[in-house]
């Protein structure tokens, strides 16, 4: 229970209705969640306007409203508490009502299109079994507390659960939070009250322009994460991508660069790549892994960099990161009958070219590359032939199939994708709707030696089709058949 007027500091007020010396016993965004004595919070969304339900809200008991449009109709003994910006108010109340957790521990935020997760989970990984240090992560796979693991429903949960993750976090004695930060977050402030001592930029290519409009307005939410950084917390970026020192330009934080190309703050080098993993040098110290692809090698640098700045001996971040297991669902290998499958959840125009560069580097022409690729349903239809043609590029054969189709027709989704392949590029193209059995062909059509990459859904364990999520695994699925 708190008081409202310890709330709402830091909102952006407009008017104040009525008294804010009134105790409140729960918080909520969604009117169904309201209750006796309780705030909430009328959020605009992109599907539904929280204002439409104010009313809902104040019938289920809810005693104070956060809102940017007054109603109406003002009732008796509620209290309303007009904002600005009530997305930005709800991230303000939600770290007031949990104590602000993120300013007693370490958080490091991931941003980037490709590689947060890889980098997230790789930091907790390592945190984890430098000295046994409790850590917490909040990824697009999973939230986790030390041991305990929470399926995710979002790369970055909305700013009340953030929170309470957080809170749950400290309490249990967690020292070092890490987590992927999304564009979208950012743009609808569920991290504004975050506290980060480390962010780290990967990289920026297409992806979510059906929600940000256009590459700038996609930038521009990215940089967000940088802009406010306080003046004592470090700012890491990838020197060798487009975008990486405009991420950091207008930052407080101080800047320390990784790169693979450039003389940087830290700087990795692959000696050697295989399947199986590679040789590389970071800061011109050698270090063998299990994580294979050139794009990974970024990801380590990134991983060796924060722990560094974070003050772990480097000797110890190394001989770590050669003992960590590559991270599900991303670039994630399995092999049977003398075949090799790669599963990733490469799922952007520049993500599935990355993995397949690096399939052509180690695999050096060896063997046949046959591709499982398909697109989401209700996302960007820009990269549908983008994504096609790159597949098409360079593989032997490519297989268009279902990903997520959500509330789309696959057979539109895929053809979309088909529309972007030239007849040269078609000849060597099949579609096969359903996802079990366009992996069931892939692997029949393999023969010793081949690489079968099967893209798009890496860790997912289910598909969505019509508003359900059907179970589904492409792990499982290419396991059973290569072992079978």
């Amino acid at each position: 229970m708190k008081l409202l007027k310890d709330l709402i500091y830091g909102v952006r007020l407009k008017e104040v209705i009525g008294s804010t010396q009134i105790a409140i016993e729960s918080i909520c965004y969604d009117s169904r969640k309201a209750a006796k004595n309780s705030l909430f919070v009328a959020v605009p969304g992109t599907q539904v306007d929280g204002h439409l339900f104010i009313d809902k809200a104040v019938e289920l008991g809810a005693i104070a409203i956060i809102c940017e449009r007054l109603p109406e109709r003002i009732i008796e003994g509620v209290n309303y508490i007009q904002t600005t910006d009530s997305a930005f108010a709800l991230s303000a109340v939600a770290a007031n009502w949990y104590d602000n957790p993120s300013k007693d521990m370490k958080v490091i935020g991931v941003t980037g299109t490709n590689g947060k997760t890889t980098i997230s989970t790789l930091l907790f990984n390592l945190f984890s079994q430098i000295e046994g240090e409790l850590c917490g992560l909040l990824s697009t796979i999973d939230v986790k507390i030390g041991r305990e693991s929470i399926p995710a429903t979002h790369t970055t949960p909305d700013a009340i659960a953030v929170q309470q993750h957080m809170r749950t976090m400290l309490d249990a004695g967690v020292k070092f939070c890490f987590m992927e930060v999304s564009s979208h977050a950012l743009v609808q402030h569920r991290v504004a009250h975050v506290d980060y001592d480390i962010a780290i930029f990967t990289n920026i290519t297409r992806d979510h322009l059906d929600y940000h409009g256009d590459m700038n307005s996609y930038i521009k939410a990215k940089k967000m994460l940088f802009d406010g950084l306080k003046p004592e917390a470090v700012a890491i970026y990838n020197d060798d991508v487009k975008h990486g020192e405009t991420m950091v330009q207008d930052t407080k934080a101080t800047k320390r660069a990784y790169s693979l190309q450039f003389p940087s703050d830290y700087k990795a080098k692959i000696l050697e790549r295989q399947f199986d993993g590679m040789l590389l040098t970071i800061n011109e110290q050698e270090c063998w892994t299990r994580i294979m692809g050139d794009f990974n090698a970024y990801n380590l640098c990134a991983a060796y960099a924060t722990a560094f700045e974070l003050g772990k001996d480097p000797l110890q971040i190394l001989t770590t990161l050669s003992l960590l297991s590559p991270v599900e669902g991303r670039f994630q290998t399995i092999q049977g009958k003398g075949i090799t499958a790669i599963v990733d959840y490469a799922h952007t125009p520049d993500a599935l070219q990355n993995v397949l560069s690096t399939i052509d580097t180690i695999n050096e022409g060896q063997g046949k590359v046959i591709t499982v690729v398909g697109c989401g349903g209700n996302r960007d239809k820009g990269k549908r032939p983008q994504m096609a043609t790159i597949a098409a590029q360079n593989s032997d054969t490519v297989i268009l199939t279902s990903d997520n189709p959500r509330d789309e027709d696959p057979n539109d989704i895929i053809a979309e994708m088909a529309d972007g392949l030239s007849p040269d590029l078609k000849s060597r193209s099949l579609e096969i709707v359903d996802r079990k059995q366009a992996i069931k062909s892939a692997v029949m059509m393999a023969q010793q030696g081949d690489i079968v990459l099967i893209a798009g859904k890496g860790h997912e364990k289910y598909q969505e089709i019509k508003g359900e999520r059907l179970a589904f695994d492409d792990v499982q699925e290419v396991t059973h058949l290569l072992n079978s």
